[in-house]
């Protein structure tokens, strides 16, 4: 099982290309706050809403100082057309080969209709300006949850 994060451990280090093959580091965003989420697959219904939910309330979360990564498995030629066909303004970054979805703790068993799998864990961590989490969360729903995160961050 994949070690969960916990408030005050530092962040994982992450370099990953978006969804236009460009490079982005969690040190990129040193000075400001992060929320990085972690969703199964771009242009799925829950993921889709998710993305969603976060482009709609970007402007809120910046204006607050925090910037939004979304990181799923999907290969930067799936998020463009994900980005492009939903009109996200969230980043969106590929990890295929799910380093750093492990790192996070966002891979690995769960529950899914009954059954154990393995797969990434919707999870949400908020990564502080110093590079250390401030609240790591789990199985998280794809929906409301960015209502949630705004309201416990006290936005």
């Amino acid at each position: 099982m994949t070690e969960r994060l916990q408030p005050g451990d530092p962040a994982p280090a992450f370099t990953l290309p978006d969804a236009d093959g460009r490079e982005v580091s969690l040190a990129d965003h040193r000075g400001r706050k992060v929320i990085v989420y972690f969703y199964p697959a771009a242009l799925t219904p829950g993921c889709t809403k998710q993305a969603c939910d976060f482009t709609d309330n970007l402007e809120l979360l910046t204006g607050a100082g925090y910037d939004v990564i979304g990181i799923s498995p999907d290969k930067p030629e799936k998020l463009a057309k994900f980005r492009d066909k939903e009109s996200l303004k969230v980043t969106l970054l590929s990890d295929p080969d799910k380093k750093v979805l492990e790192a996070y703790g966002a891979y690995g068993e769960k529950k899914l209709y009954g059954k154990t799998v393995v797969g990434v864990i919707r999870s949400t961590v908020v990564v502080d300006e110093e590079g250390r989490v401030e609240r790591a969360l789990y199985n998280v729903k794809a929906t409301g949850h960015v209502a949630k995160i705004i309201k416990d961050l006290g936005i």
